[in-house]
């Protein structure tokens, strides 16, 4: 033994198995505290106790063996210890928790005969642990340098998320000279592998010595996870004023891959890395400590179920509290007081956005046509009668909702652009408004406003409730089953009732005839209403510090609203009864012989058409009513409300405005003929002039302005003159 203190160093490596680097002087210790916590991870799952006797991890372990969901206040409660290094060093501690949980689920497996008859542990199989916590997220600008490698949760938007690709666990490469097999792990997350540099074979007498760099991957022998790189964008109300919202990678792998839809508001756990970017700016080519951060996601929660595009799940108390609440028999003015609390009055509109967000039941014919049943309305009136507060408020309840404004939204924005990706240079989709509000409502406020090419793009989604799109050589057809909430002034502004409706709409019939019901919002001066809409507006205001308080009740009361909705889209698909479709068809017949008969009288077709979807948009509003009150067939009283709504919107408004039977006085009659003389004087036949200019120079003869606009409309009804360039010249005609 008299080389032993030669000064060569021994080790033994059984500590390599659990990863401890034996280089490491404290490697023994840091190999047993990893067994240790091994063990206590063991023990955690095994005998947590959230009530008595009742272990929960061991349970839904059983229940569903590939990925736990773990909560860190447990972990505490059991051993404050582990969370520290949990929190500190998660990227050492979650494969050992990971192990343990295979090794538990191993163990209470039944055991399975061996080779040779005896019974055998089961061989440990992958489980994937979640993390949640209670703890409040950071914010994405607070995460730096001093996080890495740490647990942080942050909360987000999903703005995109990449196709699924295929991640190694561990590569197997073989020496291309001596045909040496070595297995090289891979870091999880965006790392790669490190391959060493030189094979460790020993070359025989005779034999070449293997090269530097011998390996070659062989791909098959490889074992590979799925994983998926999304973008989360930090939530519009955490961003400063004034600044643009931040985005930061994440990676999800296994079974968190393709959970999560772009546009989803999520909370994550995750451990914040660094990965050396491929594609990286020339500038920092050469600058190797330079690294781009991103999380790696050990845990997802989504911000509310009700935004989430996945099967909603109700607990039983939930449906109980539900069946109850519809088996009252004030259902449905109950429903329409919960809507837009805080605007007065209104209250057909009301209940029109109740059977908007509510919708009737979508029909697949034998033949294969598709019957929408979703409701679009159509808000036309006057400024400050409370149609965006509307807007807003679907916005904030319907399950899925997408708000726009009609001059900052696109055709490409609406319905689905084609982009270019970066890296790869290939063309991809990426749904607009109309697509991201799949299943929900799409809220359009200043319709008017919008370019009437952009609108065009609208007109498929709302029949047909599809999008085709043929662009750069990507050919496809993609859903959009919303309804549309719109809300227009009138082209002057305000709403005028000196003018006929058609004058009044200034929408294209084409689209009118979309919408299912067209409400005309009017503000009128009534002295009585005015003080009563004050004397609200005030107390709206004065109570507005004082409900903080009770601001929790409110937004539970809205989530309510919004739980009950789902539930009522995703359970009940209501069909007319054989007494209401027949009732139904009287109506509709009588409502076409009234609209023939008006037109004969006036001698002009109604400004809103009454066609065959005006009576589809009646059986779509009695089944919504039905669906508020969770019954499976619409009832002859439902369609008698629903008629009455649509005769007090659409019809309404279709009537509404000057008509010929406006009963002109003598002296009147008389200065509508001198103001005819005037502009058949003014405009020679077959020439034209600029509406504006004949009415200001009239106006400046002295008569009155009303009056020419209305010898106007007798002489286009008598087809004198004709309206060109979306009413803006006069032509006279022969």
């Amino acid at each position: 033994m008299s080389g032993w203190d030669e000064g060569a160093i021994y080790y033994s490596d059984q500590a390599q198995s659990l990863g401890g680097d034996s280089g490491d002087p404290g490697s023994n210790t840091a190999a047993a505290t990893r067994h240790s916590a091994l063990q206590k991870f063991k023990e955690f799952i095994r005998s947590f106790e959230t009530q008595k006797n009742v272990f929960s991890y061991r349970e839904s372990l059983l229940h569903n063996p590939k990925y736990l969901l773990v909560d860190i206040e447990d972990l505490d409660a059991f051993d404050a210890d582990l969370v520290a290094k949990l929190r500190n060093s998660p990227a050492d501690y979650l494969p050992l928790f990971e192990n343990a949980a295979g090794q538990v689920l191993a163990n209470l497996k039944t055991k399975v005969p061996g080779n040779e008859g005896q019974l055998e542990e089961r061989v440990p199989e992958d489980v994937q642990i979640l993390l949640t916590s209670k703890e409040d997220p950071a914010s994405m600008r607070r995460l730096g340098a001093q996080c890495i490698s740490k647990l942080v949760k942050v909360a987000g938007i999903t703005i995109a998320a990449s196709r699924v690709k295929a991640k190694a666990t561990y590569v197997i490469v073989m020496c291309k000279n001596c045909k040496n097999v070595q297995r090289v792990p891979c870091r999880p997350g965006l790392g790669g592998a490190i391959v060493p540099r030189s094979c460790n074979h020993i070359p025989q007498p005779g034999e070449e010595p293997c090269p530097l760099d011998p390996w070659v991957v062989v791909p098959d022998k490889s074992k590979y996870v799925d994983q998926q790189t999304l973008k989360l964008q930090e939530n519009p109300e955490d961003v400063p004023t004034g600044e643009l919202p931040r985005n930061i990678l994440l990676s999800v792998d296994r079974h968190l891959v393709q959970t999560i839809v772009p546009g989803t508001r999520l909370t994550i756990m995750g451990i914040y890395s660094i990965y050396q970017a491929s594609n990286s700016s020339t500038s920092h080519k050469g600058a190797v400590a330079v690294r781009q951060p991103y999380i790696r996601v050990v845990g997802i929660e989504e911000a509310n179920d009700a935004n989430s595009r996945g099967p909603a799940s109700f607990t039983q108390e939930e449906i109980e509290e539900f069946k109850k609440f519809a088996a009252e028999p004030d259902v449905y003015t109950s429903i329409c007081s919960k809507i837009a609390p805080s605007i007065f009055g209104h209250e057909d509109v009301k209940k029109a956005v109740a059977c908007l967000m509510f919708g009737g039941s979508r029909k697949n014919l034998p033949d294969g046509v598709k019957l929408r049943g979703d409701i679009n309305v159509l808000l036309l009136g006057d400024p400050s009668t409370a149609k965006s507060q509307f807007l807003k408020f679907v916005e904030k309840t319907a399950p899925i909702a997408v708000y726009t404004s009609g001059k900052g939204s696109s055709a490409a924005g609406l319905t689905a652009s084609v982009i270019r990706d970066s890296s790869s240079r290939e063309f991809y989709l990426e749904g607009g408004a109309m697509v991201l509000a799949d299943g929900g409502v799409v809220c359009i406020d200043e319709f008017d406003k919008m370019r009437s090419e952009d609108r065009v793009a609208i007109h498929e989604a709302m029949e047909q409730q599809t999008i085709s799109i043929a662009k750069a050589g990507i050919t496809t057809v993609l859903n959009s089953r919303t309804s549309v909430l719109a809300a227009a002034n009138p082209p002057s502004g305000r709403y005028d009732d000196l003018k006929t409706a058609q004058d009044n709409i200034d929408l294209q019939t084409t689209i009118l005839s979309r919408f299912d019901l067209i409400f005309i919002v009017k503000d009128i001066r009534m002295y009585s209403q005015d003080k009563i809409i004050a004397s609200h507006i005030i107390k709206v205001h004065a109570s507005a510090g004082a409900a903080l308080g009770d601001n929790r009740v409110v937004s539970k009361e809205e989530n309510w609203l919004k739980r009950y909705i789902q539930y009522c889209r995703t359970e009940c698909h209501p069909r007319l009864s054989e007494p209401a479709s027949k009732k139904l068809q009287d109506n509709y017949v009588k409502i076409r012989q009234d609209m023939r008969q008006q037109a004969n009288e006036t001698g002009e077709a109604a400004a809103i058409p009454i066609t065959v979807r005006q009576l589809e948009a009646i059986v779509r509003l009695s089944e919504a009513l039905a669906k508020m009150k969770l019954c499976h067939v619409a009832t002859e009283d439902n369609v008698k409300e629903a008629i009455r709504l649509f005769t007090v919107s659409t019809m309404d408004a279709a009537k509404s405005g000057i008509n010929q039977q406006v009963n002109l006085t003598a002296e009147m009659a008389n200065e509508i003929k001198q103001a005819e003389t005037e502009i058949r004087r003014r405009v020679g036949i077959g020439n034209h002039i600029s509406e504006r200019k004949l009415i200001d120079e009239l106006t400046r003869m002295g008569m009155n302005e009303s009056i020419v606009r209305r010898a106007l409309i007798i002489m286009h009804q008598r087809d004198e003159v004709e309206y060109k360039r979306e009413r803006r010249l006069i032509l006279r005609k022969a």
